[in-house]
C-alpha cells in the first residue's frame, strides 16, 4: 500500500514494550529482515528506550523503512507548540535520524487547538524534519481540521474485533487515501467463531484476527506489538491469509 511517497507493507511492528537491551536491538534488526517496513514507536515508550533502540538498531534508517514515533501525550499542555518542538527534537536524536519518516501528534491536547499543535509540527515538516504527519484518537472532524493545517498520511485509532467506535473514521481514510493504523489490533474477542475460523485455516486466532483487519479496509496496516521474533513471522504470514466472504461477515 502507499503511505504518502512510501510504498509499504500491511502489517507492522508495534515497540510500546521495547527496552535499550542487546536482544531488542536483535529483534528490530531481523523485524526488518523478515520483512516489515513500518516500525511504530513514541517519544512516551519507555521511557524513550524504545525510541533509542531503534534508533541503535538501525543506524541509519533504511529509505524503504517507515519509522513512525509521535509526541504530545501525558496530559493537557503536553501539545503545545513549544513541548512538541522539545519532543521532536529529542525523538531525532534518540532515532539517530536527520528526518522522522512519519511523526504523529499523539493525543489531541485539551488546552491547545490542534491547529496550534500541527502547526508546530508542520515547522519541522516545512524544514525537511519530518516527512509524513499523522494524528491519533482522533474524529473525522479533527482530521478534516488538520488537514486544514498539513497533509495527513496517517490515522492511528484504536480498533480490533472488539472495538468498532471508529468506524467511519475507517470508512473516512479509504476513501481519502489516508493510511488507518489501529492499535491494539488483537486485543478484541472474536469469541467462538474466531476460533472454529483459526482451525479451519490452521492458522491462529490472532492471524485470522489480523487477516479479517486486512480484508476490513484496503487502508488498513494494524501494528500489533511483540517481543518475539516467533510471533513477528507469524503475524505477517496473516498477509497471505484470505478469508472467505461468510468467514468475515461471521467476524463482522
Amino acid at each position: 500500500m502507499k503511505l504518502g511517497d512510501f510504498d509499504v507493507g500491511r502489517i507492522g511492528l508495534g515497540t510500546n514494550r521495547l527496552t535499550n537491551t542487546r536482544d531488542h536491538v536483535a529483534l528490530v534488526k531481523a523485524a526488518v529482515a523478515a520483512g516489515v517496513q513500518m516500525i511504530d514507536t513514541a517519544h512516551s515508550y519507555t521511557g524513550g528506550q524504545s525510541e533509542e533502540t531503534i534508533g541503535m538498531a538501525l543506524d541509519p534508517i533504511s529509505e524503504g523503512c517507515i519509522v513512525a514515533t509521535k509526541g504530545g501525550i501525558g496530559g493537557p499542555g503536553r501539545g503545545s507548540p513549544e513541548v512538541l518542538g522539545a519532543e521532536i527534537e529529542q525523538s531525532l536524536r534518540r532515532l539517530r535520524t536527520e528526518t522522522i519518516p512519519l511523526y504523529y501528534l499523539h493525543r489531541v491536547d485539551p488546552e491547545t487547538p490542534i491547529e496550534e499543535s500541527l502547526g508546530a509540527i508542520k515547522e519541522y515538516a516545512d524544514r525537511g524534519k519530518i516527512r509524513h504527519v499523522g494524528i491519533s484518537e482522533v474524529t473525522i472532524d479533527q482530521i478534516e481540521r488538520a488537514r486544514k493545517v498539513v497533509p495527513i498520511a496517517a490515522v492511528q485509532n484504536r480498533y480490533n474485533l472488539s472495538d468498532r467506535s471508529h468506524e467511519a473514521v475507517v470508512d473516512y481514510c479509504a476513501a481519502e487515501d489516508i493510511v488507518f493504523v489501529p492499535f491494539f489490533p488483537l486485543r478484541g474477542n472474536g469469541g467462538r467463531e474466531l476460533a472454529e475460523i483459526a482451525e479451519q485455516h490452521g492458522a491462529t486466532p490472532e492471524q485470522i484476527t489480523l487477516a479479517w483487519l486486512l480484508r476490513r479496509s484496503p487502508a488498513m496496516l494494524p501494528i500489533p506489538g511483540t517481543l518475539s521474533l516467533e510471533h513477528l513471522k507469524e503475524n505477517l504470514a496473516a498477509l497471505n491469509i484470505e478469508l472467505t466472504d461468510t468467514e468475515f461477515e461471521a467476524l463482522r
